[in-house]
């Protein structure tokens, strides 16, 4: 954060909420609570007369809901939203996500409640990460698709394995903020199986994969789930790193299988992008492609050195397109990337490299 405070909105019906969240956000160095609002009509008037820097959104309001809320501020004054939802809302989430929305913090329950309170660790990562975003890479995505593909490029069909192509049999693919339009942006170009699996993981708390999962799986030909302990590692098969929790490899009567596991008391990131690099290059060795797609921090750099060392390829999003260009340039930095990619153009690289 530079030297002129951060200044927020706080969107919520609830005035328990507001004080709480108000009080959670000031407690953060660098933070500055400008205003408050109870509905969506009274969030859209403060935002035009306040110009925060940021606003925290609850989507069920009064008068006007959050996707109406979302839908205006982008057209009108692009502002980063982090939404503030309670689980039951995880559908909600990504369609705030499509709608313009940059990162979502989960509320422990809907009830007006003190364990509120506990999402405040969450809430400043996310506010760290968010106030470095670039609305106009936000604002490139077409908005307010709801589950509908966003390809960024025709459809792909792939082709035959060239001759001499690498070998590859397995992509794994890392993100934190702005990663789940990114990952749909990759996915919904595919529209034939292909004989490579995905393993993915996303930053994001348990409980929200799973309609994750199910919202890829819509606009991908291939099978995209939430990964469970003993899945097997096919081709042609995407697997989605559980919420809160670590996905990594094991070799077993020559198959492949997920497993999922508990973070260590210290992981800052989670599912960590590093773990399931590491993890993924002790397994497939050469025949191993890394992705690392926008967001916060330094998730992934020590994977792609991992993948890079057994004789793996590394890919890192540009600049121009990560929503965040923190995670990729750090990986960019071990000087061990082989390609840094567009968004736009980066399915067609992935493809290009397993040789199809």
């Amino acid at each position: 954060m530079n030297n002129q405070p951060v200044r927020v909105l706080v969107v919520d019906d609830s005035a328990y909420n507001r004080r709480a969240i108000t009080k959670m956000l000031e407690d953060l160095p660098g933070v500055k609570v400008v205003g408050y609002a109870c509905d969506g009509e009274e969030g859209l008037r403060k935002v035009f007369d306040l110009k925060p820097d940021l606003v925290t959104l609850d989507l069920e309001m009064p008068r006007m809901d959050g996707f109406s809320f979302l839908r205006i501020i982008m057209q009108n004054r692009p502002t980063p939203v982090i939404v503030v939802s309670a689980r039951t809302d995880d559908e909600n989430v990504f369609k705030a996500l499509d709608f313009g929305a940059v990162d979502f913090v989960s509320k422990p329950t809907a009830r007006i409640s003190t364990e509120l309170l506990s999402i405040k660790e969450d809430l400043h990562r996310k506010v760290r990460a968010v106030v470095l975003t670039d609305m106009r890479k936000v604002l490139r995505r077409p908005l307010g698709q709801g589950n509908r593909p966003v390809p960024e490029e025709a459809p792909i069909r792939h082709r035959r394995r060239n001759a001499g192509s690498p070998s590859l049999t397995q992509i794994v693919i890392g993100a934190s903020t702005g990663g789940p339009p990114a990952l749909q942006a990759i996915l919904s170009q595919i529209n034939e199986k292909i004989p490579v699996g995905i393993a993915i993981s996303q930053h994001m708390p348990a409980g929200f994969t799973h309609a994750f999962a199910e919202r890829l799986n819509k606009v991908c030909a291939l099978e995209v789930s939430e990964a469970q302990t003993g899945d097997v590692m096919e081709p042609g098969r995407v697997l989605i790193a559980p919420g809160g929790r670590n996905l990594t490899f094991v070799e077993d009567a020559g198959r492949i299988l997920a497993h999922a596991r508990d973070p260590g008391a210290d992981q800052r990131y989670v599912p960590s992008v590093d773990v399931m690099f590491e993890s993924a290059a002790r397994v497939y060795g050469p025949n191993l492609l890394a992705v690392v797609l926008t967001g916060m921090g330094n998730d992934g750099a020590k994977g792609v050195v991992s993948v890079k060392e057994v004789g793996g390829q590394a890919l890192a999003e540009a600049e121009e397109s990560s929503v965040v260009f923190g995670m990729p340039k750090e990986a960019i930095a071990t000087g061990r990337v082989d390609k840094v990619v567009p968004l736009p153009l980066l399915c067609t690289e992935i493809l290009r490299r397993c040789g199809l």
